[in-house]
């Protein structure tokens, strides 16, 4: 392992042992709760242009395989573990995280105090940094960092959504022909539309039997209103994503002529957030987000609770109510977490219902978009 010397944009200076990709990256720092999946977490495109602090201190004992790649590539900036560990042990391992990230080119950074890091991004909130194997001196990191554009300033959908329409075959567990033939033979077709999807929610989509067709962000909704009205689609769902929802303007422009019509709508995190701003309420930055496997959401209603899997920067408006009821709240913070909009077969959540943290889970939720797709 060689050194590598990472500089926040409050001043802090660290130095600390690097593997996976070399060279200097810029992004924003965020740290993650999750005890197990960090493939997942690495390869959720959510995370684009972010660095990866995992609470977890044990990283990369049960390596990698390609049945845990959540999309095509990693496209997290970087990852900060206490361990890294080269050496794996688990009958489903087919290689170890090191050489992953090599292929991937992310930065793994290790042999530093993930502690401390968290406890500073959640006094301080999450920050920009810099991190690099080639540039030592603070000076100049700082000065690279201050030139370099933020997060908020980057449409990464353009960098994770697909270019071309294709359809998604697999359902859980990669049980394809089982769960696609029960979805064609539902005769009920969505289309995704395509932020930086994650695969296990494309999966879930399937097993709950619907047909998916997945389509780039660059979509028009005249385009799906007219398949929908020629009944070649049932529905439409809104996938996550990376980044501030705010910059997605044009986006934003196709979202609200979709939700005049009578199509069913469904959406998650990124999607969820879409669909709020859409109807006219902007989200808000929370100060160091939510990412974890482990957050408790409630009903206000019935206050069943849910342990769900959140990654997110930004929230939907306590001002949604006025269109909108509240269907999930999390009960660490009270930010809202789901919604159902008035008068509207449309809905969405904060969390991610596919990505089954136990013991009692939201996927349930894929089932009733299924009721009501056409």
């Amino acid at each position: 392992m060689q050194k590598v010397w990472i500089y926040l944009e409050n001043g802090t200076f660290l130095e600390a042992k690097s593997f996976g990709a070399t060279g200097t990256a810029v992004g924003e720092i965020v740290f993650n709760t999750s005890l197990t999946g960090y493939q997942e977490i690495i390869s959720d495109p959510s995370y684009a242009g972010q660095f990866i602090t995992f609470t977890m201190p044990e990283i990369g004992n049960v390596g990698v395989n390609a049945d845990d790649m959540e999309s095509k590539t990693a496209y997290c900036k970087g990852v900060l573990v206490r361990n890294y560990h080269h050496e794996h042990s688990n009958y489903r391992s087919e290689g170890d995280l090191d050489s992953f990230l090599k292929e991937h080119g992310v930065l793994g950074i290790t042999a530093i105090d993930t502690r401390y890091l968290t406890k500073l991004i959640r006094d301080e909130g999450a920050m920009m940094m810099i991190a690099s194997t080639e540039i030592s001196d603070r000076e100049e990191l700082a000065e690279k960092l201050a030139q370099s554009p933020r997060i908020e300033d980057i449409n990464y959908i353009k960098e994770v959504s697909t270019k071309e329409a294709y359809v998604h075959k697999n359902g859980a567990w990669n049980h394809e022909n089982k769960a696609y033939n029960k979805a064609v033979m539902s005769d009920k077709k969505v289309v995704v539309i395509d932020f930086g999807v994650k695969r296990n929610i494309l999966n879930e989509l399937v097993e709950s039997g619907l047909e998916v067709e997945v389509v780039p962000a660059t979509f028009k909704a005249e385009d799906l209103i007219a398949r929908f009205e020629a009944k070649e689609i049932g529905g439409i769902f809104l996938s996550n994503g990376p980044g501030d929802p705010l910059t997605l303007t044009e986006e934003k422009k196709e979202v609200q002529k979709l939700i005049n019509t009578d199509i069913p709508i469904f959406a998650i995190c990124l999607g969820h957030q879409m669909l709020s701003i859409a109807h006219g309420h902007d989200t808000y930055k929370l100060p160091f987000g939510q990412h974890g496997g482990n957050h408790p959401v409630a009903n206000p209603e019935s206050m069943v609770v849910e342990i769900t899997a959140q990654n997110h920067n930004y929230n939907v408006p306590d001002s949604i109510v006025e269109i909108a009821e509240i269907t999930h709240k999390n009960l660490f913070d009270g930010t809202i977490e789901g919604v159902k909009y008035k008068n509207k077969e449309i809905f969405s959540v904060q969390h991610h219902p596919e990505a089954s943290p136990g013991p009692h889970e939201s996927k349930y939720i894929f089932d009733e978009f299924a009721k009501i797709v056409k």
